[in-house]
């Protein structure tokens, strides 16, 4: 059984009915792999007619005719409309095909079969319809079963594009969801195929502004409803394109259940924003984890209306904290730093990726020298975006934004992974406005080291007595000890930040350096407690 819901020719000549009257092939042996929808028996001239292609036929021959040119009209009419195979049983009629049935079933690419045996042509009908019947069961059962992981992840949590991925991964074929006018919402692939999916879809934008028409045949589409059941609109379309396998018709019974999912899903407010915004959240992180390479990322880029001039492009990540969350409504997030960084005056592509927390932008720059001045205009949108958004709460650390370092599109994949690790690594420090990746890589590297035992035990034996004695005392020390190295020891400006006199200042230094045992004018044991201070934000 093939996967299209019949059977084969070849399938049908091994069944045990027709195989019991030792079949021989003698036109059209390398079309054996047609499918057979239906099994017809006759015997009258004109039985072309009374078909409509795909079937089988069964026949003695006697409505073939006697003459040659009534016999190849007869095998004419049926290869013109479509047949999977026509089986002529020998006795009475024929004791061997003519050879001007045999050259015209040749020339007409119709396969032939001769029977040596009598067969109950009824039973070999019964057999094959059958067989016929249980493979479109037998599909209706894989597309149910699509039908059932798909729904699954979207009550799991998970939204269109874990959907899309299933249908995906079952087609091993990339699928996109397409606004109606044919704008791209989502591309989705699959590891077993090694197109990228946004290449796939500019050469499918190609080929349909070529050919204006539709896309290429073997394409599988699929209307997604909108609107309210009998309203007749369309909200968005799966499209199932024929990359590294053909696809068959258990793909589009697949692909017309995921549709129904996807209606009542985007039905939900702003839904589509939201898939456009995770799309290009996916296609920077594959950028930025070297999925993509420098070479084919300008092109993806574009399909998804990123263009950039000859300047550098600037990396920048935003990291929510994780009571910012904003819930699933990522999509009014998008929309309010979107129209934030219009404001900006410079090329943007911005993504979503709710499960890490994170919004990842490239910039295009017309020149390094205005790096600070966009990271600082960039900066005040995407904080203006997540207030516009509703997502500033009083006591939360605000979002952190991180900028990388300018430059082509090799650097940005580098950037925006290094900048991404950097946001997280940076959660918890003092709110600034940005921070440069660059000035952050001892943070990094402490975060990196998080889940080393020896970072921990080198916290406990640097400070490990000020948290013990802030535990119990007052006043806290701790606060005291960042203040004063972060003002590299300069005392009058340590005591201005903490509303000190003087003598307290002095009072509460000789304190920590007598529970620390250490001289804080040593270089040597400023660098460790500063290492100290940073570190302790990924220590237990």
């Amino acid at each position: 059984m093939d996967n299209q819901g019949g059977i084969t020719v070849q399938r049908a000549l091994e069944l045990p009915g027709l195989r019991g009257g030792l079949p021989e092939v003698v036109a059209g042996a390398d079309r054996l792999h047609r499918t057979v929808r239906w099994v017809h028996a006759g015997e009258v001239p004109n039985i072309a007619s009374l078909l409509k292609g795909g079937e089988l036929l069964l026949t003695t021959g006697l409505g073939l005719g006697t003459r040659p040119a009534e016999q190849r009209a007869f095998v004419r009419r049926l290869a013109d409309r479509g047949i999977a195979a026509l089986v002529v049983e020998l006795g009475p009629r024929f004791a061997r095909l003519p050879a001007t049935i045999v050259e015209t079933a040749r020339a007409a690419g119709l396969p032939l079969v001769q029977l040596h045996r009598e067969v109950p042509f009824v039973a070999v009908t019964e057999e094959i319809h059958t067989e016929i019947v249980n493979g479109h069961y037998a599909l209706q059962r894989q597309a149910e079963e699509v039908h059932r992981q798909c729904t699954e992840a979207l009550l799991g949590g998970g939204g269109v594009p874990q959907v899309l991925r299933i249908l995906s991964d079952f087609a091993a074929n990339p699928v996109f969801l397409e606004t109606a006018d044919g704008q791209l919402l989502y591309a989705a692939g699959t590891e077993s195929a090694p197109a990228d999916p946004l290449q796939v879809w500019d050469g499918l934008r190609g080929q349909r502004a070529a050919r204006e028409s539709g896309p290429p045949t073997g394409t599988v589409l699929v209307d997604v409803p909108g609107g309210g059941p009998g309203t007749g609109s369309v909200r968005a379309r799966l499209v199932l394109l024929a990359v590294s396998g053909a696809l068959s018709p258990v793909h589009r019974m697949a692909a017309e259940r995921a549709a129904g999912l996807l209606a009542v899903v985007l039905m939900q407010a702003r839904q589509e924003e939201e898939l456009a915004a995770r799309g290009r959240g996916d296609f920077l992180t594959d950028l930025a984890e070297g999925r993509i390479s420098a070479e084919d990322a300008p092109a993806q880029a574009r399909v998804l209306g990123f263009k950039p001039g000859e300047g550098p492009l600037l990396p920048v990540v935003m990291r929510l904290a994780p009571e910012l969350s904003p819930s699933g409504n990522w999509a009014l997030l998008a929309r309010a730093v979107l129209e934030e960084l219009s404001s900006v005056g410079v090329p943007a592509l911005l993504g979503v990726r709710p499960v890490e927390g994170r919004v990842p932008l490239l910039l295009g720059l017309r020149s390094e020298t205005e790096r600070t001045a966009v990271a600082d205009r960039v900066a005040a949108a995407l904080r203006a975006g997540v207030e516009r958004a509703g997502l500033e709460r009083a006591g939360v650390h605000a979002p952190v934004v991180v900028v990388g370092v300018a430059g082509g599109w090799a650097a940005a994949s580098a950037g925006l992974r290094h900048a991404a690790e950097t946001a997280t690594a940076a959660q918890g420090l003092s709110d600034l406005p940005w921070y440069d990746a660059r000035r952050l890589d001892i943070d990094l590297l402490l975060w990196r080291l998080r889940d080393h035992p020896d970072l921990a035990a080198f916290v406990d034996r640097a400070i490990g007595p000020l948290r013990d004695h802030d535990k119990a005392s007052r006043p806290p020390l701790l606060p005291t000890l960042e203040t004063y190295l972060a003002h590299a020891g300069r005392k009058a400006e340590t005591a201005r930040e903490l509303h000190l006199n003087r003598q307290t200042l002095y009072n509460r230094l000789a304190r920590i350096s007598e529970l620390l045992g250490t001289d804080l004018d040593d270089p040597q044991t400023v660098l460790a407690l500063s290492l100290a201070l940073r570190a302790r934000r990924h220590t237990p």
